[in-house]
C-alpha cells in the first residue's frame, strides 16, 4: 500500500523539504512523499560516510540553525553513549556522570536549560528534577538525534539552550521486514571487585503487512556494567574559621595589602575588615572507592496502522529502566578549625595550603545502597492528510521517569556506618603538591596506623528519597498549504495542553548510635577489620597510590558491622519508613499547567538571483505553578557529643503548605535564508526562548541543616513566584557545501536573558530553635576554661557544660547530650533564597568543518566553540551572583577510514573549565563554587564486515584514561578528583 500524506504541488514540496519539516514534531515523522519502487532507483549509502551525508543534508536543508547525528545503520548508533554523540555538535558540551556522558550543556546553558524530546515529545527530568540523564537511554533504537539552536514556534517551550529530539526507528521508516541484532562483551579496567567481563545484547526487529497497512516494530536493548570509581575529596570550603594561637613560623600568611587572621572576620560591622580579606579552610577530607554494578533495560514497541492513504495512526510505549547497586567505602578525618590549629600556611588568594590541628579521629565510613531509575511513555499519534491542502495530527503521550534511592531490597534505604579511631595527636592537610592533597596521621607512641584494637562505631544514618517527573501533553497540529501561487508556501498552528508534575519525598532518622566514642571495641573486634593499602589508588594523579602520606584505612564488611550494630544498640530504627516515627520527613510536588498555542508561516521567493526562505511564528504560552509542600516541624537544637549536633523535629508533626504563581510570555521567532551562491548559505534567526526555573527554586520549602555544627548553620528556601528565565537570541551564520558530504560553516550568537534567577542570602531566626554554643553555659564554660589557661575549643568547650552539670544523660546511648535552653540565644540561619534579578549576556562563535576526501575511504570533522558572558563567578565576591553553569569552550575532532569493508574512526573531545554550580555540602553560607577542570577524552572503533549483514568490531571509550577534577574559588581549592578508567566492547552485528 503507498501512504501519500502529502498531495502537493512541485513548487510546495521542494520548498517543504527546504523548511526541513520532517525535524521537529512527530505529526511529520510520517509525512515523506513515498516514490514507486520502479520510478527511481534508490542508492542508500549506509556507514560513517552516510551518517555524515544524512546529517549535514539536514542541517543544509533546515531553517535556523539545526545540528544533527544520524545512525550509520539499522541499529547502528555511531556512539555506544546519546550524550556522547552529542559533544561532537559544534555548542554542545557533555558532563560525566559514572565515567561517561550524562548530561548535556549547549551554548554554554546547562542541563536544566535545554529541553529534551522523543519524537518531538516533551521529556520529564530524571527523578525530582527537569534535567534529562541520557547515559540511562541506549543508542541502539535511536535513528537521529536532532538539536535545534534556534526558536522556533512549533516546538514546546523549555529549551532556551536547544531543543534536543530523540528519534526512533518506526515501522513505516522501512517498510518489509527488518531486523538487526548486537551482541558485546563489555571489559572496564576500573573494575576491582565485580565481573571482568559482562555482556550487552540489542536487536531492532519490525516489519509491515497487509499491503504496508499494518507496522510493527520492537527494539530492545540489556546492558551489564561494573566498575570501579576512586575519589579523593573535601566537603566544602568554610570562609574566615578561626586559626587559633599559632604564631611565627607557624603562622604563615602569603596575603598582601594588610591581610592577617586577625583582621579576616565575615562581621560587616568589625572596623578592622579589609575587603576581598578573606581565608578559606577545608571542612573535612575523604578518600572513597566505590564499586558499582549496573543493569540498564530499555525497550521500545511501536503498532502503526494506515487504513486509508490519508491516515495514519501509531501507538508506541517506551521503558528505560536501570539499576546501580553501590558499595562503598570511605576514610578520612574532619578538620574543626579553632583553637586547636597548631600552624598554617596561607597563600596569596587567602587558601590554607597546609596546617596542622590538634586531636581529632580517623573515619571509616561504609554505604551500600541501590538505585533504581525508570521511566515510561506511552503515546498515540493521529495523522490525517483532511484534503490536498490541509493537514492535522493530533500527539498525546503519558510520560513519567523517576529515581528512588532505596531501591536495596534488604535496607529498603540508603544507609551508611561510621567506625573510627579517635585517638590521633594530630593531623596535617597539605597541599603543596602533586594533584591531590595529602592527609598525615600522627598517632600516640608513633604508630604508623593506629591500633586496630581501638577502633569504635560511632553512628549511622538510614536515609532514603524517592523522586518523580511526569509530563502529560495533547498536542494538536496542523498545516494549510495555498493552492494558489504565491511566496506564501504553508501555514502551520497549533494547541497545546501540557501538565508537567515534578515532586519528591524524603524519609530519614536522625544519626543513631552513642554518636562518639563509647568504649564498645568488645563488641566490634579487630577481626571485623583489614588493614589496606592505597598502592593502585588514584595512581593516575601525581601524589597518588603509594605516595599518598596516609597510605592504608581499614576496610570492613557492611553487612556483618550492621548486624554487630543493630544487635547492640537495639533501639536503632534502620527503616527511614517504619519504626516509632514512621512516614516521610518531607514531601512536595510542583505543577505546572501549561496551555499554548502558535502561528508559523513559511515564505519563499528570490531577490536578485538569490533564493530567500522566510519562515516566521508566534507562540503564546499561559503556565500555573502550584507548590505542595509537607515537612516535619522543627523542634529543637541537641548538642550530641564534642563533634556532633542535630536538629530534632517534632514527631508525628508536619505542615501541609501550598504556594502558587503564574506567568505569561509571547516568543516569536523569525529565521531568514538566502543562498547568495550556488551551495553557499547564509542565515539569520531573531527569536525568543525560555526556560523553567529549577525544581528547587520552585518549591516553596524551608530547610535548614540538619547538622548544625558551628559553622554549618545554613539553610534554603523556595520562591513559587518565580518567572521563567527568557532570552532574546540573535545568530548569524555563514555555510558553505562545496562538496558531498563536505562543507564548513561559522556561526556566532548572542542570547539575553532576563528575569535571571539569582541567589540572595539573608539570616533567618525560627523561634524556638536556641544555640546552646552561645548561651550562658557555654559563656560560664569559656570563663572557666580561660582561667585555668585551657584553650576554648568546641571539644573543651563541650566536656566542661557537661563537667558543670549542664548535660543530660542519653538512656539509650550512654552518653551526655546538651539540648538548648530557653535561656540560650535563638540560633542564627544564613539562608538562600532565589529571586527574579537582572538581565544577562552570553555570545560565542561555532566553527564547523567535515571533508570527505574523495573515493578514497578517509573523512575527518572537526568543531569548536568559543563561549562568553557576564554570567561568569568572581571568585573574590562573597555576595549570591547570577552565573551560568557550564559555560565553556569545547573542541571535537574524529578522523575515519571506511572502505573495502572496513571503517575505524577515533575521536577526540575536549572542554575547558566550567562552573558546576554553586554551593557545596560543606562549605559557607555565601555559596561558593564549585568548578569542573578542563576534560580530554579520545575514544576509537573499528568494524570489519565479514559479510554484507555480520560486522565484528571493536569500541574503546576514555582511552586516555583521563581523570576529572573539581575545584572551589581556586584551583587551590581542592574539592574531590576522581578516575574511572578505559573500557573496551568487543562485539558482533547481524543485519537482515
Amino acid at each position: 500500500m503507498k501512504h501519500t500524506i502529502f498531495n502537493k504541488t512541485r513548487l510546495a514540496l521542494s520548498v517543504s523539504m527546504i523548511l526541513g519539516t520532517t525535524a521537529a514534531l512527530p505529526v511529520f515523522a510520517e509525512e515523506v512523499e513515498k516514490e514507486k519502487e520502479n520510478e527511481i532507483e534508490v542508492i542508500e549509502i549506509k556507514g560513517i560516510r552516510g551518517s555524515l551525508v544524512k546529517s549535514m543534508d539536514i542541517k543544509r536543508l533546515n531553517h535556523g540553525v539545526v545540528d544533527a547525528i544520524s545512525a550509520e545503520e539499522m541499529g547502528k548508533f555511531p556512539d555506544t553513549n546519546l550524550a556522547e554523540s552529542l559533544q561532537r555538535i559544534p555548542g554542545v558540551a557533555i558532563s560525566r556522570s559514572n565515567g561517561e556522558g550524562s548530561q548535556i550543556t549547549v551554548r554554554g546553558f546547562g542541563p536544566d536549560f535545554n529541553l529534551i524530546t522523543l519524537n518531538g515529545r516533551q521529556m520529564p527530568g530524571t527523578g525530582n528534577t527537569r534535567s534529562y540523564n541520557l547515559e540511562n537511554v541506549s543508542p541502539n533504537g535511536v535513528s537521529e538525534l536532532t538539536v535545534m539552536k534556534t526558536a522556533r514556534a512549533e516546538l514546546p517551550s523549555g529549551g532556551l539552550g536547544a531543543v534536543v529530539d530523540i528519534k526512533t526507528a518506526r515501522p513505516f521508516d522501512n517498510a518489509g521486514f527488518n531486523f538487526s541484532v548486537t551482541g558485546k562483551a563489555l571489559a572496564d579496567t576500573s573494575n576491582k571487585v565485580g565481573s571482568d567481563v559482562t555482556p550487552e545484547i540489542s536487536f531492532l526487529i519490525s516489519d509491515t503487512f497487509a499491503d504496508d497497512m499494518i507496522g510493527v516494530g520492537v527494539n530492545y536493548s540489556y546492558q551489564e556494567r561494573d566498575w570501579q570509581e576512586q575519589r579523593a575529596g573535601i566537603g566544602g570550603w568554610k570562609a574566615d574559621l578561626a586559626f587559633g594561637n599559632a604564631t611565627g613560623d607557624n603562622a604563615i600568611d602569603r596575603r598582601s595589602g594588610g591581610c592577617n587572621v586577625e583582621n579576616d572576620t565575615f562581621d560587616d560591622d568589625h572596623p578592622d575588615k579589609i575587603a576581598g580579606c578573606h581565608h578559606y579552610s577545608p571542612q573535612g577530607f575523604g578518600n572513597t572507592i566505590r564499586d558499582a554494578e549496573r543493569e540498564r533495560t530499555n525497550a521500545q514497541f511501536t503498532i502503526q496502522v494506515a487504513p486509508t492513504d490519508n491516515f495514519v495512526a501509531t501507538l508506541d510505549y517506551t521503558y528505560n529502566k536501570t539499576q546501580t547497586a553501590n558499595n562503598e567505602m570511605n576514610f578520612g578525618q574532619w578538620f574543626n578549625a579553632g583553637a586547636g590549629i597548631n600552624s598554617y600556611e596561607i597563600d596569596e588568594n587567602g587558601t590554607v595550603i597546609k596546617f596542622n590541628e590538634a586531636g581529632g579521629d580517623f573515619s571509616l565510613l561504609k554505604r551500600k545502597n541501590t538505585q533504581l531509575v525508570e521511566a515510561e511513555s506511552i503515546g498515540i499519534n493521529l495523522d490525517w492528510q483532511v484534503t490536498d491542502t490541509i493537514h492535522l495530527s493530533l500527539d498525546y503521550h503519558d510520560s513519567t521517569n523517576s529515581s528512588d534511592d532505596g531501591a536495596d531490597t534488604g535496607s529498603k534505604s540508603n544507609p551508611f556506618l561510621i567506625f573510627g579511631l579517635n585517638n590521633l595527636v594530630s593531623k596535617t592537610y597539605d597541599f603543596t603538591s602533586g594533584d591531590i592533597p595529602q592527609q598525615t596521621n600522627y598517632w600516640p607512641d608513633n604508630s604508623v596506623a593506629g591500633d586496630i584494637n581501638e577502633i569504635d562505631f560511632t553512628f549511622g544514618r538510614f536515609d532514603t528519597g524517592y523522586g518523580e517527573a511526569g509530563v502529560k501533553q495533547l498536542q494538536l497540529h496542523g498545516e494549510w498549504i495555498p493552492e494558489f501561487d504565491s511566496p506564501l508556501v504553508n501555514v502551520k498552528f497549533g494547541l497545546a495542553r501540557t501538565e508537567q508534575e515534578i515532586g519528591g519525598w524524603g524519609a530519614g532518622v536522625a544519626q543513631q548510635g552513642p554518636n562518639t566514642y563509647a568504649g564498645n571495641q568488645d563488641v566490634f573486634p579487630a577481626s571485623m577489620f583489614t588493614l589496606k593499602n592505597t598502592d593502585d589508588f588514584l595512581d593516575q594523579f601525581s601524589g597518588g597510590g603509594s605516595n599518598l602520606t596516609t597510605n592504608y584505612y581499614y576496610d570492613y564488611n557492611f553487612d556483618e558491622a550492621l548486624t554487630r550494630v543493630t544487635n547492640f544498640f537495639d533501639y536503632m530504627v534502620t527503616d527511614p519508613l517504619g519504626g516509632t516515627t514512621p512516614g516521610k520527613d518531607s514531601e512536595g510536588t510542583v505543577l505546572e499547567e501549561t496551555s499554548s498555542a502558535y502561528v508559523q508561516a513559511a515564505l519563499y521567493f528570490e531577490v536578485a538571483e538569490m533564493d530567500v526562505d522566510i519562515n516566521l511564528g508566534l507562540r503564546y504560552e499561559e503556565t500555573d505553578v502550584t507548590s505542595s509542600v509537607q515537612q516535619n516541624v522543627e523542634d529543637q537544637i541537641v548538642w550530641l557529643s564534642t563533634t556532633e549536633w542535630a536538629l530534632q523535629f517534632k514527631p508525628g508533626s508536619h505542615n501541609l503548605l501550598d504556594t502558587y504563581g503564574d506567568y505569561s510570555i509571547f516568543l516569536p521567532a523569525i529565521d531568514i535564508k538566502v543562498e547568495i551562491v550556488e551551495d553557499l548559505i547564509a542565515r539569520a534567526s531573531f527569536g525568543k526562548t525560555m526556560a523553567r526555573a529549577p525544581l528547587g527554586n520552585l518549591a516553596g520549602i524551608r530547610s535548614l541543616s540538619p547538622n548544625p555544627k558551628i559553622g554549618a548553620r545554613t539553610g534554603r528556601s523556595g520562591n513559587t513566584n518565580l518567572k521563567p528565565f527568557s532570552s532574546v537570541n540573535f545568530d548569524l551564520s555563514l555555510e558553505y557545501y562545496y562538496a558531498e558530504g563536505s562543507y564548513v560553516s561559522l556561526g556566532y550568537f548572542k542570547k539575553d536573558v532576563e528575569d535571571w534567577i539569582e541567589p540572595s542570602l539573608s539570616d533567618v531566626y525560627v523561634e524556638g530553635l536556641n544555640d546552646p554554643y552561645l548561651g550562658p553555659r557555654a559563656d560560664q564554660a569559656r570563663s572557666d576554661l580561660a582561667a585555668e589557661g585551657i584553650n576554648a575549643t568546641p571539644e573543651a568547650i563541650f566536656n566542661r557544660i557537661v563537667a558543670n552539670g549542664g548535660g543530660t544523660l542519653n538512656a539509650e546511648t550512654g552518653q551526655y547530650n546538651i539540648f538548648q535552653n530557653s535561656d540560650d540565644p535563638t540560633l542564627k540561619w544564613e539562608v538562600n533564597q532565589p529571586v527574579n534579578g537582572s538581565e544577562r549576556s552570553v555570545g560565542g562563535y561555532e566553527f564547523t568543518m567535515q571533508h570527505l576526501f574523495g573515493e578514497s575511504g578517509f573523512g575527518a570533522s572537526l568543531s569548536a566553540t568559543i563561549v562568553d558572558g557576564d554570567v561568569e563567578f568572581d571568585p573574590k565576591s562573597h555576595e549570591g551572583q547570577p552565573v551560568l553553569n557550564g559555560l565553556s569552550d569545547t573542541r571535537n575532532f574524529q578522523v575515519f577510514y571506511e572502505k573495502y569493508g572496513v571503517s575505524a574512526k577515533i575521536t577526540y573531545n575536549w572542554r575547558d573549565s566550567y562552573l558546576i554550580g554553586v554551593g557545596q555540602d560543606q562549605g559557607s553560607s555565601e555559596a561558593p563554587p564549585q568548578f569542573s577542570k578542563e576534560y580530554t577524552s579520545v575514544d576509537a572503533s573499528i568494524n570489519y564486515d565479514i559479510t554484507e549483514q555480520f560486522t565484528v568490531f571493536l569500541e574503546g571509550v576514555n582511552l586516555t584514561n583521563s581523570t576529572e577534577e573539581v575545584y572551589g574559588r581556586y584551583e587551590e581549592q581542592f574539592l574531590r578528583a576522581s578516575q574511572y578508567g578505559t573500557r573496551y566492547a568487543l562485539g558482533a552485528r547481524y543485519t537482515f
